[in-house]
């Protein structure tokens, strides 16, 4: 999305017509339990770029994208209803991959907890292999040479 006031205030208004929109008008049975994450509208105003999230199995996430695919002319026409602009951009929908995204960070941080724990559990009883302080240094001579 590009830089633009105009192009950012549209892009939350669309997000709010089509949140209501699937919430209220959409009754196909094969819609899930979505959430519609953002909306990117470019700088001209003619395309917007819809990302949803949907809760659920993947038979539920293509049954959405088949569901908003038939539903997407429906919602071009409210947008332009409820906009008031002149021309309505188009809508694309696409599956936010954000939560997915997530998921595998949280699982990549759990797994580096479970082996920080284990290196510190061998670190515990681990004894150095020569001296402690392996660096030589310089010797201190006692006796006073004359």
């Amino acid at each position: 999305m590009v830089d633009n006031p105009r192009a950012r205030k549209l892009a939350d208004r669309i997000k709010v017509i089509v949140a209501e929109m699937i919430d209220t008008r959409i009754k196909d049975p094969r819609l899930g339990f979505m959430t519609v994450t953002d909306v990117r509208v470019t700088g001209d105003l003619q395309n917007a770029s819809v990302f949803y999230t949907v809760y659920g199995s993947d038979e539920d996430r293509e049954g959405t994208a088949a569901a908003l695919k038939s539903a997407t002319g429906l919602i071009r026409s409210e947008v332009g209803k409820q906009t008031g602009i002149r021309l309505t951009p188009t809508l694309e929908f696409h599956l936010d991959s954000v939560p997915d995204t997530a998921a595998n960070l949280d699982a990549a941080l759990i797994e580096a907890r479970k082996r920080d724990a284990e290196l510190e559990a061998l670190r515990a009883g681990a004894r150095y292999a020569g001296d402690e302080d392996p660096y030589k240094k310089p010797r201190e001579d006692d006796d006073e040479v004359e």
